[in-house]
C-alpha cells in the first residue's frame, strides 16, 4: 500500500472526523419524511384531515337477552352499513372478538408455557379452567336486509360476509345477524368481559363487552382491518348510532353506553326523582341506596324486564347488569354540555366507591376537556365488577375494592382513583379520537396515560403517580428487553412500559422540557380537535404537533418512538480558562502564585534535604541559575504601555475583564439526543440553570462542548437537576463526581401493601 505523507494523513484524519461527526448528527436529526406516508387529499402534510377525508359508518339495532342460569346472551342485530369510500366492496368483514377464547383462536394456540415451578394453587386453578373452557360466538344466521341468507366464512375472530353484488361508493346495505355466546367467569379467565359469582349471596355481576358481531374498519391507509384479535391489540371500529334492547331478570339494574329510553318501565318513581335531583347536585346522590341493593339481592325475582338505550356517534357498546348494584350519580357541566356521571357497584365496594368513583369521573372529564375538547356525551359511567380496568364509550369497568371489613390500603385507594381516571379518559382517546388500537396501542394508551398523569397531579399535590415522571421510565429504557414504541401491538415485549409508560413519559417530557407548556398545550388541543370522531394515524399526530407548535420534532420522534436507545448525558470534563491581561506585572505575579501553589511531586518532597552537585561545585552555576523569568523589567513595562496605546478602547476593556471561560464537555452515552440542562453552582453559594436545546447535538450526536463565560468561580455543575429528561445514570451528571447516597432496608413484615387503616381501627377498638 502506498504511504501517505504526514500532512496528507493529517488532512485525511480531519476529513474523516468531520464526516463521522456529520453522520453522527445525521442519524439523530435525520428527517422523518422517508418514514412517514406521503401526504394526500385525505391526510395532509400539516397533519390535518384533508378535503377528501372519508370514513365508513355502521349503525346498529340490537336485541339481546341475558340468561342468568346459563350465563348465555342471545342476540339479534341489524347493521346498516354505509360505504363512504371510493371503492366498490364485494364483501364485508365483521369482528367476532369473543372467539378469542376458543381453543382454535390464535390467542390460545400461540400462548406460551407459564413457569410451573412454584406455581400457586390459584394460578393453577385459572390455568386448568382456561384449558377446559372453549367457547365463542355461535352464528346462527347471516342475512341481508330482505332476510335472504348470505354466504359467510368465519376466520377465527373474523367473519367475511359475501355480498350478492358489490356495494358501490356512497351505497348502503344491511346485515342481519343472529348469535349466542356463553359468558365466562372473569375471575378465573383474564378477560375484558364476563361475570363474577358471589358465594355469600349466590348473585353475580355481569360486565358484557365485545359481545356482538361488529363491523371491521375499512380505511384509506390499509383497506380492511382484519388482524386477528389475540388480546393486546384492542379495537379498530367505525362510528355509528346504536339502539339496544337489553332483556335481563326484572330485579337487575343495568348500566350501558348511551341514554336510557324507557325509565318509566324499569325504574321506580322514587328512583327517577332521585336521578332528576342528581342532575344539579353538588355531591353524588344515591339512585339505589346500599340498603336497597342489599334487599334487592336477597330476594331473587323471576320475571324479565327490558332496558332500552340509545347512543349517537359512538364506535362500540357495552353494558353491565346485576341485582347487587348500588347506583349513585351527580351532574356535570362542561361548558354548557350537561350530563350525568354515574357509578354502579355492590356493597362489597363500600365505603370506597361511594366516596371516590363518581367524583373521580367528574374530575377526569374536567381536566381532559380543558386540555383537549369538551366532553360531548350525555353520560359517563364507572362500574365495579370482575374486570379490573376496561373502557367503552360512556362506560368503563373498574376492579379495586376495600377489604371485607371496609378498610382499605393506601394502594387500593389510589389504584381505584387511578384506574377510573384512566378508563374514563379513554372516552377521549380512542373513543372519540378514533385511533387504530389493534395496530398502534400507544396512540390511545400512551396519550391517555399522559392525560391521566395530568389529572392525577391536579387531584392532590403528592399524588403517587406510577407513570409520567421521567425518572420512572429509565429502568425500562435501559433494560435491553424492549422494542420501539412504533411496533405493532402484538409484537411488544413489555406491554405496560412500552405502550403506556414510555409514550406517556415522552409526551410529558415534550410538554415540560422540549416545547414548554404553552406551545405544547396549543398543539395537543389542535391535534385532539382536528381528529375528533375521525381516525388519526401516527403521522397525523407527529405532523400536527410540529405544525401547530412551529418546532421541528423529528429528532424527538426518532429517538423516543423509533429507537430503543435511552437518555444518558455524561459530563466528561470541565475546564476553566482565564485570559491574561498582557500586563507583565499582573500576569507574572499570578504565574508566580500559581507555581507556588502547584502540588509538589513525591520525588521532590523526599529529595528536599539531599545534597546537590551545584551546591558542592558553585563554579557550575551560570546566568540561568540566578535568572528570574518572572521578574518585570522597565523594558517590559514600556512595551506594555506602548501596546495599550495602540489598542482600541473596546479591546482595552476586554483586557480588563475578569471573566471566567469554562468549557463544558458532555457525552451522549445513551443515544437519545435531548436538551442539555445544566445547574451551575458558584463558590459564593449562588446557582443558576442554563438550558440548551437538543439541536446542540445536530453536528455530532455523540459529544459536544459548550463555552460558558461567567463572572464567578464555579464550584460544581450538574446535568438535569430537576429530573426532566429521563436521564438513566445520575452518577455521571455531576462534575466533579460526587458520592451517590442510597439506603437499603432489611426485609420486615408489613410492606407497602399493608393496611394501616385496619391497624388504626383495631387500635381504636382496643382503646374503647
Amino acid at each position: 500500500m502506498k504511504s501517505i505523507p504526514a500532512r496528507g494523513a493529517l488532512v485525511l484524519c480531519c476529513l474523516l472526523a468531520v464526516l463521522a461527526c456529520a453522520q453522527s448528527g445525521e442519524r439523530a436529526f435525520r428527517q422523518l419524511e422517508e418514514e412517514l406516508p406521503t401526504p394526500n387529499s385525505w391526510r395532509t402534510a400539516s397533519g390535518a384531515p384533508g378535503p377528501g377525508y372519508w370514513q365508513q359508518r355502521a349503525d346498529y339495532e340490537i336485541e339481546v337477552e341475558l340468561d342468568e342460569e346459563t350465563h348465555r346472551i342471545t342476540g339479534s342485530e341489524t347493521i346498516t352499513y354505509r360505504n363512504n369510500s371510493p371503492d366498490a366492496l364485494s364483501y364485508l368483514w365483521v369482528q367476532l372478538d369473543a372467539n378469542r377464547h376458543s381453543h382454535h383462536s390464535d390467542a390460545t394456540r400461540t400462548a406460551t408455557a407459564p413457569n410451573l415451578h412454584g406455581i400457586s394453587l390459584d394460578a393453577l386453578e385459572r390455568l386448568l379452567h382456561r384449558e377446559s373452557y372453549d367457547t365463542g360466538l355461535t352464528i346462527t344466521r347471516v342475512a341481508d336486509g330482505e332476510g335472504e341468507n348470505l354466504p359467510h366464512s368465519i376466520v377465527r375472530t373474523m367473519m367475511r360476509v359475501d355480498l350478492r353484488q358489490p356495494l358501490e361508493p356512497g351505497g348502503t346495505t344491511r346485515l342481519r345477524i343472529d348469535w349466542h355466546y356463553t359468558l365466562i367467569d372473569a375471575t378465573l379467565v383474564s378477560a375484558r368481559s364476563g361475570y363474577e359469582h358471589f358465594e355469600e349471596d349466590g348473585n353475580r355481576i355481569y360486565e358484557v363487552a365485545q359481545w356482538f358481531p361488529r363491523m371491521a374498519s375499512y380505511t384509506d391507509d390499509r383497506g380492511w382491518h382484519h388482524k386477528q384479535f389475540i388480546g393486546h391489540g384492542e379495537f379498530t371500529l367505525e362510528f355509528g348510532d346504536y339502539r339496544v334492547r337489553i332483556t335481563v331478570p326484572e330485579d337487575h339494574i343495568v348500566a350501558a353506553t348511551g341514554v336510557l329510553q324507557n325509565p318509566d318501565e324499569v325504574m321506580s318513581r322514587e328512583q327517577r326523582e332521585r336521578l332528576e335531583e342528581a342532575q344539579g347536585a353538588a355531591d353524588p346522590v344515591f339512585i339505589v341506596t346500599p340498603g336497597e341493593a342489599r334487599e334487592n339481592q336477597a330476594d331473587v325475582a323471576r320475571g324479565r324486564r327490558s332496558w332500552v338505550f340509545h347512543a349517537e356517534k359512538v364506535r362500540d357498546f357495552a353494558f353491565a347488569s346485576s341485582r347487587k348494584f348500588i347506583w349513585d350519580a351527580m351532574g356535570y357541566d362542561i361548558n354548557g354540555n350537561r350530563g350525568l356521571a354515574m357509578s354502579f357497584y355492590p356493597n362489597e365496594g363500600e365505603p370506597l366507591w361511594s366516596r371516590y368513583s363518581t367524583r373521580t369521573i367528574v374530575h377526569t372529564l374536567d381536566v381532559y376537556s380543558r386540555h383537549t375538547f369538551d366532553y360531548p356525551y350525555p353520560v359517563s359511567i364507572s362500574v365495579n365488577g370482575p374486570v379490573y380496568g376496561m373502557e367503552y364509550p360512556m362506560i368503563c369497568f373498574n376492579g379495586p375494592r376495600p377489604e371485607k371489613d371496609g378498610t382499605y390500603s393506601r394502594n387500593t385507594k389510589y389504584s381505584l382513583i387511578t384506574v377510573i381516571m384512566h378508563e374514563i379518559g379513554h372516552n377521549f382517546f380512542p373513543m372519540i379520537v378514533n385511533s387504530d388500537e389493534r395496530q398502534w396501542t400507544w396512540m390511545d394508551e400512551g396519550l391517555n396515560t399522559f392525560m391521566q398523569f395530568l389529572a392525577e397531579q391536579e387531584w392532590e399535590e403528592k399524588y403517587p403517580s406510577g407513570r409520567g415522571e421521567p425518572h420512572r421510565i429509565t429502568g425500562y429504557m435501559t433494560s435491553g428487553n424492549q422494542v420501539p414504541i412504533m411496533s405493532n401491538s402484538e409484537s411488544i415485549l413489555q406491554f405496560g412500559n412500552n405502550a403506556y409508560g414510555k409514550p406517556a413519559t415522552a409526551i410529558n417530557v415534550l410538554r415540560e422540557t422540549v416545547l414548554g407548556r404553552d406551545l405544547f398545550d396549543f398543539a395537543f388541543r389542535e391535534y385532539s380537535r382536528r381528529w375528533m370522531f375521525k381516525r388519526p394515524q401516527p403521522a397525523d399526530f407527529f405532523r400536527t404537533m410540529e405544525d401547530a407548535s412551529g418546532v421541528d420534532l423529528d429528532w424527538f420522534w426518532r429517538g423516543w418512538f423509533y429507537s430503543t436507545d435511552h437518555v444518558d448525558q455524561s459530563i466528561t470534563d470541565l475546564r476553566r480558562f482565564r485570559m491574561d491581561t498582557l500586563d507583565p506585572v499582573v500576569d507574572r505575579a499570578r504565574t508566580r502564585r500559581e507555581r507556588e501553589e502547584a502540588p509538589e511531586s513525591i520525588t521532590r518532597i523526599r529529595n528536599r534535604d539531599a545534597m546537590r552537585l551545584i551546591e558542592s561545585h558553585p563554579e557550575l552555576a551560570d546566568f540561568y541559575n540566578s535568572h528570574d523569568d518572572l521578574e518585570v523589567t522597565d523594558r517590559d513595562r514600556e512595551a506594555y504601555r506602548k501596546l495599550i496605546d495602540r489598542l482600541e478602547p473596546a479591546h482595552r476593556d476586554i483586557l480588563k475583564s475578569e471573566a471566567f471561560f469554562y468549557v463544558l464537555e458532555v457525552e451522549n452515552a445513551g443515544g437519545v439526543v435531548m436538551p442539555v440542562i445544566v445547574r451551575i453552582r458558584y463558590e459564593d453559594g449562588s446557582s443558576e440553570i442554563r438550558e440548551f436545546p437538543a439541536e446542540i447535538w445536530r453536528r455530532d450526536s455523540k459529544r459536544i462542548s459548550k463555552l460558558l463565560i461567567l463572572n464567578r468561580e464555579v464550584e460544581s455543575v450538574e446535568l438535569d437537576p430537576h429530573l426532566q429528561i429521563a436521564d438513566a445514570d445520575r452518577e455521571n451528571n455531576h462534575f466533579p463526581r460526587r458520592i451517590e447516597k442510597e439506603r437499603f432496608r432489611p426485609r420486615s413484615p408489613g410492606g407497602p401493601g399493608s393496611n394501616p387503616m385496619r391497624k388504626a381501627a383495631g387500635e381504636k377498638r382496643s382503646e374503647d
